[in-house]
């Protein structure tokens, strides 16, 4: 059997995608079954002349950029979406919703279903789009900002509540240039760099150090204001519904004085007492 190639999956998502399913009229009398070429050109903003070739095998080598408007057009998932960029031969890029605000709510219930477990979903800049209460409170209900980097160097307690604040620092800074390497354009990422460097010396300090690492199962330690000490290991999933999106939990080890401390932190939190608020973000 022949493998597939660009060309035959042109052509094969053409005839598969309807007009209406890509905001096209329908109804009218059509010689295909699913888009003309021309249809296709104009959705993804290129010369007829030129998707033409791209369906006949004529032109190799699309950019990125081709293959990005290609699969809107297309209107194909991820799944879709990185065969397209294997077939052409390029890995596929980072998607633009890697800094969506949107968190599925199968994804928020399943987290409010750990009540002895903090967890929180951040995007590829470090902001804490959602947490569960646990989550919320472990952290302070983020009285700074709601961004992990931030929080490391500009909250005013952070060197307290981390109980080994140059590690932590050095570890988000690389987890950090990491993600700035991935996405180098972003305004989101260049915002929350260029507001650090202007304003924490040890962020700079740090920053020029070129580090690169990213986020794996940790032990983290803190010191929290409510309950004392708490060791927990952090575990990090990536979101396969929201690419970019990462689902951070943090467990103690059963039994210990830090799942003591856990329990007690989500007692006050379930109490409502002062400070510690839900203050989760909205999944909408």
């Amino acid at each position: 059997m022949t493998a597939p190639t660009l060309a035959d999956f042109l052509r094969a998502r053409r005839d598969a995608t309807t007009p209406t399913s890509v905001g096209l009229r329908g109804g009218e009398r059509r010689r295909v079954p699913g888009l003309r070429r021309e249809e296709v050109a104009m959705l993804a903003d290129m010369s007829v002349d030129y998707y033409i070739r791209l369906e006949q095998g004529r032109e190799s080598g699309p950019s990125g950029q081709v293959l990005d408007a290609l699969a809107a057009a297309f209107d194909l998932d991820d799944d879709g979406r990185g065969h397209l960029y294997r077939l052409a031969g390029l890995a596929p890029r980072p998607r633009g919703d890697r800094f969506a605000q949107r968190v599925d709510p199968e994804l928020l219930r399943l987290m409010d279903s750990w009540p002895g477990t903090p967890a929180l979903v951040i995007n590829a800049a470090y902001d804490v789009i959602a947490g569960n209460r646990l989550g919320d409170a472990l952290f302070g209900g983020f009285p700074v900002s709601r961004n992990l980097m931030e929080k490391v160097f500009l909250d005013p307690a952070a060197r307290s509540f981390y109980a080994d604040w140059e590690a932590a620092a050095a570890n988000a800074v690389a987890g950090y240039r990491l993600a700035e390497g991935r996405s180098p354009d972003h305004p989101r990422i260049r915002a929350v760099v260029d507001r650090l460097l202007a304003t924490s010396p040890d962020f700079a300090r740090l920053w020029n150090e070129n580090r690169a690492r990213g986020k794996r199962l940790e032990t983290k330690r803190f010191v929290h204001p409510a309950v004392g000490e708490l060791t927990l290991s952090m575990h990090t999933f990536d979101v396969a519904a929201a690419p970019g999106q990462q689902l951070l939990c943090y467990q103690a080890e059963p039994a210990s004085r830090s799942a003591e401390a856990l329990s007690l932190l989500g007692t006050i939190a379930a109490s409502g007492a002062p400070g510690w608020a839900d203050v989760r973000s909205s999944a909408s």
